[in-house]
């Protein structure tokens, strides 16, 4: 009964947020889409039995799609402090209707990886500048007292958003086969939730998602602000104690996740199956599925962990958690990874959003554009730089336990650097 009635006064305070609520179907529409993307890619791609995907490959393939965007992203993450975020929002979703039809035309001419992922690199740089837009935006729409259980709100919403599209790719995959053509076709329906996205994006008046225009605001011209985008957002976020450790943590949560990630797609390729387009994807999606859901149930318990106990506490308890559990990954059993999976998703969510509550609360309005950016910077770049590292060593089959290993070593480091860096401010948050 408590639990009923604790869900109904959430439900509650949600909807007396129009605003919020606005905020929330946008999200929800636009990570469809980029769940649904980012399936149809990489079913399109390294599970398509006309391609093939070693790990080197895999690696190129995440290095293609992310590390262009995420040391371009914080420059270009100025122009959220200095736009109408709303006119960021429309144009940006404008972006990704047009990018997504040319990458689908692409597959469907059975064009070859590098064309295919370039211009999904781009399409990925569009939807990141969108969930930054909307992180950023949000404080504008919610009290501050109710930020942290929102923020949980909108990151769970759009955490299910993205697992449904992911998902939703199987269904026209098992329809039109998973050649390029099945592929192509998965990616022109993304068209359709960013289309809706686009239309979502419309409805809020001029300006209502900031920025401020406060004394620590980048003022100059656009190129300045651009070109130093990157420079005022690395000191912002060096600069608040609580924005420099939580990413510090997170940035090791995603160096873990990396090497996992190339783990089990690498053992799932090595099975000698001539089923591996259907096999292996399943076996990955149910791994992403794992994931997710410990995602999504970090939403549920960070809100009140953070009120017993502090975002400072609660992060280095995630990180410690996922230190333990990551060893149980080095037996480098499927099954046991995706446990494994689901207990890291849950961990790294909590850091994830300790991160964003303290960016949200910690920063200047004026700046906060450019310390997401800075997130998605480190929290793509880490990703990559880990998958790169681990293709260079990583046998044909995948059976490397130490690298598994070598991710509780990460986590460990993770974890001294927050707890050092965060004390400053531990007493107080």
């Amino acid at each position: 009964m408590v639990d009923a009635s604790a869900s109904g006064s959430l439900w509650r305070s949600v909807r007396n947020l129009p605003e919020f609520w606005r905020l929330l179907e946008l999200r929800t529409a636009s990570q469809f889409g980029d769940g649904l993307f980012q399936a149809g890619l990489a079913g399109g791609l390294l599970f398509n039995p006309e391609r093939a995907a070693d790990p080197w490959a895999v690696a190129g393939a995440f290095a293609v799609l992310f590390l262009p965007y995420s040391l371009v992203g914080p420059f270009a993450g100025a122009l959220l402090d200095r736009w109408d975020r709303r006119a960021v929002l429309v144009w940006a979703n404008v972006g990704r209707l047009l990018l997504v039809t040319g990458v689908g035309l692409l597959l469907a001419v059975g064009a070859g990886e590098s064309a295919v992922l370039c211009g999904a690199l781009i399409v990925n740089g569009f939807s990141r500048f969108v969930t930054s837009g909307l992180s950023a935006a949000l404080p504008h729409v919610v009290p501050r007292e109710q930020v942290v259980t929102m923020n949980s709100v909108a990151t769970a919403t759009g955490a299910t958003a993205t697992f449904l599209g992911a998902n939703f790719m199987l269904l026209p995959r098992w329809l039109f086969g998973s050649g390029d053509a099945g592929a192509a076709t998965v990616i022109f329906l993304v068209a359709v939730p960013v289309a809706v996205a686009l239309v979502l994006s419309m409805r809020f008046p001029h300006h209502e998602l900031g920025p401020d225009d406060t004394a620590r605001a980048v003022h100059g011209s656009a190129f300045y602000a651009v070109a130093t985008g990157w420079i005022y957002g690395a000191r912002t976020a060096a600069g608040t104690p609580t924005v420099a450790a939580t990413l510090s943590g997170l940035s090791a949560h995603r160096m873990v996740f990396g090497i996992n990630t190339l783990l089990v797609l690498v053992i799932v390729r090595h099975s000698d199956t001539p089923a591996v387009a259907g096999l292996g994807l399943g076996t990955a999606v149910v791994f992403v599925a794992a994931t997710g859901s410990g995602s999504f149930l970090a939403n549920v318990v960070t809100p009140p962990a953070v009120r017993r106990w502090g975002r400072y506490a609660t992060t280095n308890a995630a990180l410690i958690f996922a230190a333990v559990i990551q060893l149980a990954g080095a037996t480098l059993q499927l099954v046991v990874m995706v446990v494994c999976g689901f207990f890291l998703g849950l961990a790294g969510q909590v850091v994830k959003l300790c991160a964003d509550t303290a960016m949200q609360i910690d920063v200047d309005d004026a700046l906060r554009g450019h310390v997401f950016a800075v997130q998605d910077s480190l929290f793509w770049l880490s990703f990559i730089v880990a998958i790169a590292v681990s293709a260079a060593v990583i046998p044909l089959d995948g059976q490397a336990p130490v690298l598994a290993l070598a991710g509780s070593v990460i986590y460990l480091a993770g974890l001294a650097v927050h707890a050092i860096v965060g004390r400053r401010r531990a007493i107080s948050i």
